[in-house]
């Protein structure tokens, strides 16, 4: 009898605590931006320390130098990259970016799309002002995501808004509120 009073009890409780259909339906919505990539830990963490790189793209890897020489001739390696390219949401959703490549990336707001803070990675493309200084600069290590780990972005407001990576400037993602 003690049993069956105390998971009354229990249950009782738990319940007092779900959300009701009401606070169900005000929940803000989310939708999700993913960073991909595709890092060979050997050269990566042989050039930017242990651990730098953590692939998750079973058997797919880029070597860094390859990376470099893609961006160079103008052709990105398209294993980097956010998915989707272009997010249609309402006012009040909840962005939420996740990273589940195996390196660091930014999430930067930018005016316009242009280059990253790594000159060798930037086809060209002028450094955009909101990546200058690269981690130095508070705004942009604010943006920094790291393997496995996600970042909310909120109250975006109705319009156009465009975000890329400061590392890899063809990580562009396109996000309309209506």
């Amino acid at each position: 009898m003690r049993t069956l009073i105390t998971s009354l009890f229990v249950t009782a409780l738990a319940l007092s605590f779900a959300p009701t259909e009401h606070e169900q339906e005000n929940l803000p919505s989310v939708t999700q931006v993913v960073a991909l990539d595709e890092c060979d830990p050997a050269t990566f963490n042989a050039a930017l320390g242990p651990d730098f790189c953590k692939n998750v793209a079973l058997g797919a890897a880029t070597k860094l130098p390859d990376l470099f020489a893609k961006a160079a001739a103008g052709k990105p390696d398209p294993g980097w990259d956010f998915e989707p390219d272009i997010v249609h949401m309402k006012k009040g959703t909840i962005l939420d970016v996740v990273d589940q490549g195996g390196e660091p990336h930014t999430f930067t707001e930018v005016a316009q799309f242009g280059g990253g803070f790594i000159g060798d990675l930037n086809a060209g493309e002028a450094v955009v002002p909101e990546c200058a200084g690269g981690f130095s600069n508070v705004a942009v290590a604010k943006t920094r995501i790291l393997q496995g780990s996600h970042s909310q972005i909120t109250g975006l407001s109705k319009g156009e808004h465009l975000f890329e990576c400061c590392i890899h400037p063809w990580m562009r993602v396109k996000v309309e509120v209506k």
